[in-house]
């Protein structure tokens, strides 16, 4: 995987694949600490200890079409590359905590990639899953909770065409002005 927004999209398929109603997405990039961060929590069915201890191997996998699982290992290697590492927390019934650290500035640091186009993607192709995302940059934060704009949009889906170009375009500003970055927004 060439970008960290993969490797995002990997480990919150798994959260789906585990039946998760909630996942939250926490990305913290702090270039003074020269930290790059990302948890991913969620409510699914979870892991049992011994779960947890294997996922690590590349020949653990829960999937029956492959007997492979790569999606961890490789980001457990791209953290390491960089000083970082991953750790993570499950429990059967509660879900599933990764957390995953990389050194910032690092010349083996993958890019982190386009975000607002992977959170569209998840937010309106499982609209049935509420997804919080919070992203911070140095001292700026944005956060997007698809609950609270569910409340608001009441029986309208996220998938209306409409939805979709708002939630791009809230997106793309909040994720530019976490960068100090101005956006042309689409015309009427």
């Amino acid at each position: 995987m060439k970008e960290l927004s993969l490797h995002i999209l990997d480990i919150i398929q798994n959260s789906i694949a585990a039946g998760a109603a909630l996942i939250q997405l926490d990305l913290t990039e702090d270039s003074n600490s020269d930290l790059l961060m990302f948890r991913i929590t969620d409510n699914g069915c979870g892991m049992p200890p011994e779960m947890v201890r294997q996922v690590m191997d590349p020949f653990t996998t829960s999937r029956k079409t492959r007997k492979v699982g790569l999606g961890i290992p490789l980001l457990k290697a791209a953290a390491e590359h960089t000083g970082g590492g991953i750790c993570i927390s499950s429990e059967p019934g509660r879900g599933t905590v990764l957390e995953a650290r990389f050194g910032y500035s690092h010349i083996d640091r993958q890019p982190l990639g386009n975000m607002a186009e992977t959170m569209l993607g998840l937010v309106t192709g499982y609209d049935s899953i509420d997804f919080v995302y919070h992203h911070k940059v140095n001292e700026k934060e944005f956060t997007m909770d698809t609950r609270e704009i569910k409340s608001i949009l009441g029986e309208v889906s996220l998938k209306e065409p409409e939805v979709m170009l708002w939630l791009s375009d809230f997106l793309k500003e909040n994720e530019a002005a976490l960068y100090g970055e101005e956006m042309n927004t689409r015309k009427e």
